[in-house]
């Protein structure tokens, strides 16, 4: 039988609920809990009133408190497949990544190259190379993304209170994220907010691209010169929002597309970065800042440029 096909019969289970789910709706905690169960299962069980919390029924909205004892009917789950995974010292590498870590959070300075997580042909990205890393860590969780060709400052959460304090401020915007991109000469000095509508959409070969459309999202960069080069500036990026792609966007939107993006930008822009030895999207994330989710003071990182990055700005210097 396929492991596609192959199903357990769990027996009933009776959980205690400790402080890091305090505050999660019970649907999401048993859609989390029960990996491998179908939602409509889940919502079924909670809706015959299976699930029983303190040994009364409740409904799927019903958010769990430190202390509760969760009753869990017996139900049937898929067979776990083995989980994809690289050689270890493939992924070892990662461990001299990382900027900073404490028992809530790592903060990675992520290479460019490297998904954020797996899917779409790609077997491991940064979080299951971690979860590889760390098999001890159960609750490691990606806090944001970066695309893949992007490098610099990503968050991994350790606890699930920290997931939600810092997912929080992100949509707060009390996170504030600096990125650093190349684009050519000649910046506007007045250019220093893009506002504009970001629609994703897929091409016919199925390649998911975002344009500016009024159909699209409110999106918002600010920006500024940090250097100027003979045929580039180096910029500083700020987004306000945080849709797909929205600094490689803005930019291309202006007429300023980013040095090496092979989806936005200029092919003779390109080829003259390419020269100066780029050969990746020059697109960083420099520097991070937010509240510390365990006691709320104000911590920033920053990530090094890469040797490659380095380079082309020495050979832009001379």
């Amino acid at each position: 039988m396929s492991s596609e096909l192959q199903s357990v019969r769990t027996q009933v289970q009776k959980v205690i609920i400790d402080e890091e789910y305090q505050g999660q709706r019970i649907d999401n905690y048993l859609i989390n809990f029960l990996k491998g169960v179908p939602k409509t299962l889940v919502y079924r069980i909670l809706r015959k009133g299976e699930v029983r919390v303190n040994k009364k029924r409740v409904k799927a909205p019903y958010r769990i408190q430190a202390g509760d004892e969760i009753r869990i009917p017996p139900v049937r789950m898929a067979a776990k497949d083995d989980k994809p995974s690289l050689p270890l010292q493939q992924i070892a590498f990662l461990e001299d990544k990382i900027i900073y870590e404490d028992d809530y959070f790592l903060v990675l300075n992520k290479p460019s190259g490297m998904a954020s997580h797996g899917g779409s042909g790609i077997v491991v990205g940064v979080i299951e190379a971690f979860r590889q890393l760390r098999p001890n860590a159960k609750s490691l969780e990606l806090v944001h993304r970066l695309d893949r060709p992007t490098s610099g400052c990503m968050v991994i959460a350790k606890r699930r209170s920290a997931l939600r304090s810092l997912q929080e401020q992100l949509r707060e915007k009390k996170m504030n994220k600096r990125y650093h991109c190349l684009v050519r000469s000649d910046w506007p000095a007045d250019r220093k907010t893009v506002k504009a509508p970001l629609l994703r959409f897929l091409t016919r070969s199925g390649e998911r691209m975002v344009k500016v459309s009024d159909e699209g999202k409110p999106s918002e960069t600010r920006f500024r010169v940090l250097k100027h080069y003979p045929n580039a500036n180096l910029m500083e990026a700020a987004p306000l929002t945080g849709r797909t792609h929205q600094i490689r966007v803005h930019c291309q939107h202006v007429g300023f597309p980013i040095a090496g993006d092979d989806k936005y930008g200029r092919e003779q822009f390109n080829q003259t970065m390419e020269q100066k030895g780029l050969k990746r999207l020059f697109l960083h994330a420099a520097k991070l800042e937010f509240n510390h989710p365990a006691d709320e003071r104000r911590v920033s990182f920053e990530a090094d440029y890469d040797p490659q990055l380095l380079q082309v700005l020495e050979r832009l210097e001379k």
